[in-house]
Order: C-alpha cells, then structure tokens, then sequence
C-alpha cells in the first residue's frame, strides 16, 4: 500500500513527464525536416549520456553501482530505450500517423495486462475505467486529423513491438528495487547511446555522408534545438521521472497519465504551430483528462 506521500510524488513525476513528451513532437517534427530519425536518435542519446556522465562526475547525481548486479537495469533498458525506441522508430515511418497513434495509444492497456500478468497486481476497477476513457480519448484525437491507412504488415509490427516492449519496460522498472531512479535511468541511456548511435553512423556511412552526420547539430540549429530538448530534457529528465513513478506509484497508475503527453502536443501545436482545432479533438481531450482523473480518484490503491 503506499502512502499519501509517495502517491503525491509519484503523480506529480507522471505529469512532469507526460509534459515533457508531449513538447517533444515539436522538436522532432522540426528536426526530421532536415535529417532522418536514426541522426536524431543517436545525436539524441549521445547528448543525453554525456549530460548523465557529467552530472555523476561533479556529484549532482549519486549513482553506487559497485557491487551490485546490472542484469535487472540491462533488463529495463532491453525494453527502453533499444526495443522501443527501433519499433516506434521503424513503425511510425512505414505507417501514417492516424495508425502510429492509435497503435501507441493501447500502451496503457498493454501496461495494465503486463503488470496483471507478470507482477500479479490486480488492477482496481476505477484504474481500468480511467484507463479505457484516456485510450477513447486519445483515438478521437488522433483519427479526427483524419484516418488514413498504409497497410503496412511491417509498421504494424513494429508498433505491436513498441508497445509490448514499453509495457514490459514498465514492469521491469517496478521490478528492478534496490536501484535508484539515476542508477535505472544511467543505464537506460548507456544503452540507447550504444545502440542510436552505431545505426546512426551505419546509416550515414551507406549513404556516403559521415562528415553531415558528425557535422549536423553544428550546422542546424533546429536540429541542435531538438537534440538538446530531447537528449536532457525527455531522456534524461523524462526517463528519470518515469522510473520514480512507477517506482512511487506502481505500473497501473503510472500508465493512467500516458494520455496528457497527447493533450500537450495537442495544445502545444495549436497554440505554437497554429494548427486547426476541432470539435473532436475537444472531446477527446475532455476524455483524457477525465480519464486520468477517474484512474487516480484514490490516493490509496490496493498496489
């Protein structure tokens, strides 16, 4: 059972962190207009474990690995960043956005079926009601920009594999205890720096041009813009926010708020991008948030 205490934090980090995601379409948006996914993804990750290191170096952070075994926190970041990350990646470019959203948008569901499955935590009826009204909400937001299909066997794939992997993600974090959320989070980006980085410059090198990629933060401010905003503020911050939620408040309840990160690019992208604003994208807006209010109605959950 947790107390009020630990409920309060742990909600607060969920919001901090669906917040932060949610600002994060527009600087991707700006970014791939002027260089692939994978240059953003390793610059992205690069960025966010040299922010890590050096925090741990002048002591901002404590991170006391010594002695303890990684295979729990290699477990984490198996599922995020590396799965995740690829699947989403891999399927939002072979899909239309209509798909990529609706697909990304059962993370909770899946979220609530992992942790009934492996960590044996039943979630509470007003959780799973909560959960269902933010999953309608963010379906009406993402098929009123109009619903457009690639049928695409490979996308929907790794898209089915993004949200397997970032629900298992979640049950790892729940299950990794004696770790804190900058040990969990250090890995996490170790690993993604790893990987985002060598297909980074596997993409650059077929096609000839190492020097742009190298060269490309450099050059682009949109781009660095982007790196930066991501690299410290949704992989760093974001990541270390999302562990202690969980941490604090559990898989179940933590999933209820994935449906905000929706309603700020929603508002950020009318109010920044000017983009239109309808009346279904009213409505489902209304729903997520209703939705994440009913799933934490109660500040003491059977978890």
């Amino acid at each position: 059972m947790k107390n009020a205490n630990d409920v309060r934090i742990g909600c607060l980090c969920a919001i901090a962190c669906e917040t932060l995601f949610g600002f994060s379409y527009l600087f991707t948006k700006n970014a791939t207009a002027h260089a692939s996914e994978l240059s953003l993804l390793g610059w992205r990750f690069f960025i966010a474990i040299i922010v890590m290191g050096i925090c741990a170096l002048v002591g901002v952070i404590k991170i006391e690995l010594k002695g303890k075994s990684l295979r729990p926190l290699f477990a984490v970041a198996l599922f995020s960043p590396v799965i995740y990350f690829t699947g989403e990646t891999f399927g939002i470019s072979n899909t239309t956005a209509s798909e990529s959203g609706a697909f990304l948008a059962c993370i909770p569901v899946m979220s609530l079926i992992a942790s009934s499955l492996i960590l044996k935590k039943k979630p509470l009826r007003i959780q799973v009601i909560g959960i269902l009204t933010t999953l309608a909400g963010v379906l009406i937001t993402v098929f009123a920009v109009g619903v457009s299909s690639s049928l695409s066997i490979i996308g929907y794939a790794a898209l089915l594999i993004a949200v397997i992997s970032y629900a298992l993600y979640s049950v790892f974090v729940e299950k990794a205890e004696g770790y804190t959320g900058e040990e969990i989070t250090l890995v996490m980006l170790f690993s993604g720096a790893i990987l985002f980085v060598i297909m980074a410059l596997i993409e650059s090198i077929s096609s000839g041009d190492v020097a742009g990629l190298v060269k490309l933060p450099f050059t682009n401010s949109s781009f660095l813009i982007a790196c930066l905003y991501q690299g410290i503020g949704c992989s760093v911050l974001a990541f270390f926010l999302s562990n202690v939620a969980i941490a604090k408040i559990g898989v179940n309840r933590t999933s209820s708020f994935i449906g905000i990160a929706t309603v700020v690019s929603i508002v950020a992208g009318v109010l920044i991008l000017r983009e239109p604003f309808t009346l279904f994208q009213v409505i489902g807006v209304m729903l997520i948030i209703a939705g994440v209010y009913i799933a934490n109605s109660k500040t003491i959950t059977k978890e």
